[in-house]
């Protein structure tokens, strides 16, 4: 199933979950949340109302509980930002207000000067058919980051975990549904998955999962070892090269094409989907 939470622009007030089937959105007429169906592992089809998919606006899908997030975990992403690839997961944890739907918008905060993009594979976590929490679903989701704040402060909270920095969506694929359109192997339990992103229509990342360093299975028994894992909760798993800290200014000023209000950001993960966000000034 891709499990979405939907508004219709002719009501926006009322909010419905549902799953999504082609090119239509099919609402759950039993009460269903996308939270409540990742808790339940219930995957039985939605049977309410139906709407064109473009013609409704895609929420949030829900509010996590818990999100994490995992640094230097593409190789070459490591690479190009000069540093060493880690001898474990680097885990860092950002508030559940740093969560936002798939078309955001994300605010540039004015703590920051270098507002990065990092596409990201996100597993979403929920009940398994044995009955425990693992890997139930997957999403888009952009990482964005205060590379200042980064580089200036040890712990990355303010960096990573800032009002509207996380971005997701734009609806969660589930484990079943995405092994059906990408048959395994997956190695480490990772699905093979191409993953872009774009600024203002320009190609900026392009790379594989295949990259990655730890994969869904090594993260969550990472993680898991020392913290209590629920459904709903999300596991960014890292970005690969491509950020805007490594890339070329436009005129040849030297690295860091940073994202400025009114920047579009569009991030793609085949089998996933697609999120595209503006970024706003503060109060916009």
């Amino acid at each position: 199933m891709r499990l979405v939470r939907f508004s219709l622009p002719s009501d926006p007030g009322t909010v419905l979950s549902g799953e999504v089937r082609g090119d239509e959105v099919v609402a759950f007429a039993d009460g269903s949340t996308v939270l409540s169906r990742l808790d339940s592992g219930d995957r039985s089809a939605a049977s309410g109302a139906t709407f064109a998919l473009a013609a409704v606006e895609l929420l949030m899908p829900y509010e996590p509980g818990a999100l994490y997030g995992i640094g230097r975990n593409y190789a070459a992403h490591a690479a190009e930002l000069g540093n060493d690839v880690p001898d474990a997961p680097i885990v860092f944890v950002m508030p559940p207000s740093s969560a936002t739907g798939p078309s955001g918008p994300v605010v540039h905060h004015a703590i920051t000067s270098q507002l990065d993009y990092e596409v990201e594979l996100a597993i979403v976590l929920g009940r398994l058919p044995d009955g425990t929490v693992g890997a139930a679903g997957f999403c888009v989701a952009d990482d964005v980051s205060a590379r200042d704040l980064q580089d200036a402060e040890e712990q990355w909270a303010r960096a990573k975990g800032a009002d509207t920095f996380c971005p997701f969506g734009p609806w969660i694929t589930t484990a079943d549904e995405l092994a059906d359109a990408v048959p395994g192997p997956w190695p480490g339990g990772t699905p093979p998955l191409r993953l872009r992103s774009w600024v203002d229509g320009e190609a900026r990342q392009d790379a594989t999962t295949a990259d990655l360093i730890f994969g869904v299975d090594a993260l969550l028994a990472h993680i898991g070892a020392a913290i209590t894992l629920r459904s709903g909760d999300l596991i960014l798993t890292g970005t690969p090269h491509g950020v805007g800290k490594a890339t070329s200014r436009p005129d040849g000023s030297g690295n860091g094409a940073w994202l400025h209000p009114g920047s579009v950001v569009r991030m793609e993960i085949e089998g996933l989907g697609v999120i595209e966000h503006p970024v706003v000034a503060p109060g916009d």
